[in-house]
């Protein structure tokens, strides 16, 4: 990796001023910018309650552009298919090896194709199910029972995946939960309060985990 990205995302994530988090954009077919409102919601949410200095102008960066490298924390969602060319595997593995952190919220229908993405990005290393002592669930907020039901689809039990990296989650797949459908604005899918609530509480625990580890 370029030593003028590195150094880049080093400035970024250790200044005391904003800090920069993005949407992931891919190919495929999938509707990559579903949920416009959610992210801007989050990083509101996370700046007024555990006093984040996130930027709450929330940029898309392609998932095979050196741009990537700015962003400490990614999110990607969608419904349908996703396909990752092998410049896009190569570019993700170098961030994620690099410190990045890549949140991936099945949004109903992506999971089928993402694992397939998955197992091309870390052919060695299975997903693996994230216990619920995980500091992902602990800090600032309480999840003594795991990632929170938001929406239920198929009535399954809400999930979280990870791929850890020298024991440093570097990706997290959130399936059957649905969070960014409950950080979106309250009238997209009239959520009660309570349940939003816990999306954007879980969504503060995911970057708080980010910007501390």
């Amino acid at each position: 990796m370029n030593k003028f990205i590195t150094f880049g995302i080093l400035l970024v994530w250790n200044l005391g001023f904003s800090q920069d988090i993005a949407v992931l954009k891919y190919s495929g077919g999938g509707d990559w910018y579903a949920n416009p409102t959610s992210l801007p919601n989050l990083v509101k949410f996370c700046n007024q309650n555990i006093k984040t200095k996130l930027n709450p102008k929330v940029n898309s960066v392609d998932v095979g552009s050196a741009e990537l490298f700015l962003y400490p924390f990614v999110h990607m969602t969608g419904h349908g298919n996703v396909v990752f060319s092998n410049n896009d595997i190569e570019n993700l593995q170098n961030y994620l090896n690099s410190g990045g952190f890549l949140h991936i919220d099945d949004n109903y229908g992506m999971d089928e194709y993402i694992r397939k993405e998955i197992k091309k990005l870390f052919p060695n290393t299975a997903l693996v199910e994230i216990p619920k002592t995980h500091a992902i669930f602990q800090t600032p907020y309480s999840f003594p029972n795991g990632l929170p039901k938001i929406h239920e689809h198929d009535n399954k039990q809400p999930q979280a995946y990870g791929i850890f990296i020298e024991n440093r989650l570097a990706l997290l797949y959130t399936f059957e939960c649905d969070l960014g459908d409950g950080w979106e604005n309250q009238e997209v899918h009239n959520d009660p309060i309570n349940v939003r609530e816990k999306a954007l509480k879980m969504g503060a625990n995911i970057l708080n985990y980010v910007f501390s580890n």
